[in-house]
């Protein structure tokens, strides 16, 4: 039987994971044994159960208790569905519940750059990206368009925000990823295993992203920048190629979700 707990105390602690921790506050890094996630709507959740994320407790709309939710629920023994109509989340939560249903998860841990590059040969690197919304864009577009995998800068958005995780549709679970060493210049660590990188950046000496050059390197890391200044210009000076999207009617750029997915088609390994 499920261990449904009907809500009828909005200030209980055990809702704090809900209502009052902050994104940042559920990372906990500084105990990130304890760490969490939020994964919302059924689509996400399996997704992230199927991927092996341990689930903590559910926030669910009652109706979905016997219903969508119903299936979620028993992949999880007994843990904790705390239950009540839609509107009593929304003001639980502060904000409308996607397909009616949350689920709070342990963080899973991130292997190294050096391991989880083994035997890859089309990644994305994302410096710096802020926006959850982009980020989520970004992994949906390189696990449906041959990345192999996603490596951002610790300064960026954390791909486990929740909304970053539900524009995602689940794929921050499908397609493997992790953070870039902050030591040494994570240039020279894709140069010394043997990725040739190609920044995406507007310069009068960059190639169009269809120089089969790009398409030819047996190891190519595709390096996108922030919403605003794109890439450092450090980061395109280390960088083996300057890559650019020819575009028309005057325009000069394009988001980077837009352009990501620009990219990873013509470089990743769907066209290969």
């Amino acid at each position: 039987m499920p261990n449904v707990i009907e809500i009828t105390d909005f200030s209980v602690p055990e809702l704090d994971i809900y209502a009052r921790l902050t994104e940042n506050q559920l990372v906990n890094r500084a105990h990130p044994e304890d760490a969490l996630f939020i994964a919302e709507s059924p689509v996400v959740i399996e997704r992230a159960l199927d991927a092996g994320c341990v689930p903590v407790s559910f926030l669910m709309e009652t109706k979905h208790v016997q219903g969508k939710g119903r299936a979620l629920i028993a992949r999880c023994g007994d843990i904790p569905v705390y239950a009540a109509p839609l509107e009593t989340l929304t003001a639980l939560t502060g904000f409308h519940l996607t397909r009616g249903m949350l689920c709070a998860m342990r963080r899973p841990r991130l292997l190294p750059a050096e391991e989880l590059l083994r035997g890859m040969t089309r990644v994305a690197v994302l410096e710096n990206v802020m926006n959850p919304t982009n980020i989520g864009a970004i992994f949906r577009s390189a696990a449906a368009l041959g990345m192999d995998a996603v490596l951002l800068t610790s300064e960026g958005s954390d791909p486990l925000y929740r909304r970053a995780v539900r524009v995602s549709m689940g794929t921050v679970f499908q397609i493997p990823w992790t953070y870039l060493p902050e030591e040494r210049p994570w240039t020279e660590l894709l140069h010394d295993l043997g990725f040739k990188t190609a920044a995406m950046a507007l310069r009068s000496d960059s190639l169009s992203i269809a120089d089969p050059r790009l398409a030819a390197e047996e190891r190519l890391a595709v390096v996108l920048g922030t919403e605003g200044d794109g890439l450092a210009g450090a980061t395109i000076a280390g960088c083996d190629y300057t890559v650019r999207i020819p575009m028309s009617h005057g325009v000069d750029s394009l988001n980077v979700a837009a352009a990501s997915a620009v990219a990873f088609y013509q470089l990743g390994k769907c066209k290969k």
